[in-house]
């Protein structure tokens, strides 16, 4: 005989002890945040030489290549700005797993079985977006805007790149934003697929519409080259077929579910 499951009002906590709760959570997701930041601070020209190493690679071939700042704090802020997004990237887990303790006490057992899976698989989604934009995203893009420089002479100037510290930090990490965000569509379409807010028909009839959206969150999201815009909207738009897939499996084990019910009840 299957045991009853536990109901979340059979153990309710009073306000105050809701907000103690939510601010002890708090209080550890900030000191794992603030833990993750100094680390990320303390190894920051390693994390910078990570992130500059795709450009490196396309100026490997001309003399006196560097990186430029043009403010004295430039650097300084430039370090900070990085140290805290990866820091945020690296304490998700911490602050995902103080989010479930808080939230898990109010769920059933089957509902704490359904949001398990999205926990897991939003940091692994982005971490995925983030390296397709490092591997494949990175070389490409540098190497386009790269093909703008001109060497000069006979009596022309030559453009030759100096990238300044804190633009090339900022593009490549909204660039790294703009992938991994991307590449959570999967994880909010199932999530409403499981709640029934949407459903595998309705998803599929507004292919169209999520392809045009795609693009345009592409061009929103990303810096204005064409690569960037298509490297992100490709894999939106396969992400959104593989979602409809996934929808559709929910939907299949959700009928045979109550198809089960119904035979067992008398």
């Amino acid at each position: 005989m299957a045991e009853p499951e536990e109901n979340p009002d059979d153990k309710r906590m009073p306000l105050l002890d809701h907000l103690v709760e939510l601010r002890m959570r708090l209080i550890y997701s900030l000191i794992g945040f603030g833990i993750c930041f100094v680390v990320a601070y303390y190894f920051k020209v390693e994390i910078f030489d990570f992130l500059v190493r795709p450009l490196a690679r396309e100026l490997g071939g001309r003399d006196n290549a560097r990186m430029i700042y043009t403010a004295l704090y430039e650097p300084f802020f430039a370090y900070i700005k990085q140290s805290m997004f990866v820091a945020a990237f690296i304490a998700f887990p911490v602050v995902a797993s103080q989010l479930w303790m808080f939230i898990a006490p109010g769920l059933y057992k089957h509902e704490r079985r359904a949001f398990l899976p999205f926990l897991i698989a939003t940091p692994v989604l982005f971490f995925l977006g983030g390296a397709l934009v490092y591997f494949v995203v990175f070389p490409l893009a540098w190497h386009f805007f790269l093909g703008f420089q001109t060497p000069g002479g006979s009596g022309n100037l030559p453009i030759q790149v100096e990238p300044k510290v804190d633009q090339y930090l900022s593009l490549s990490m909204q660039l790294i934003f703009a992938f991994g965000l991307g590449f959570e569509l999967p994880v909010i379409l199932v999530l409403l697929v499981r709640v029934g807010i949407a459903s595998a028909a309705g998803l599929a009839s507004k292919r169209r519409y999520a392809i045009v959206g795609a693009f345009i969150a592409a061009a929103v999201l990303t810096p204005p080259d064409v690569i960037s815009q298509v490297s992100l909207a490709l894999p939106i738009i396969v992400l959104y077929e593989i979602s409809i897939v996934c929808a559709r499996m929910i939907e299949r084990g959700r009928a045979a579910r109550e198809a089960a019910e119904e035979a067992a009840s008398p």
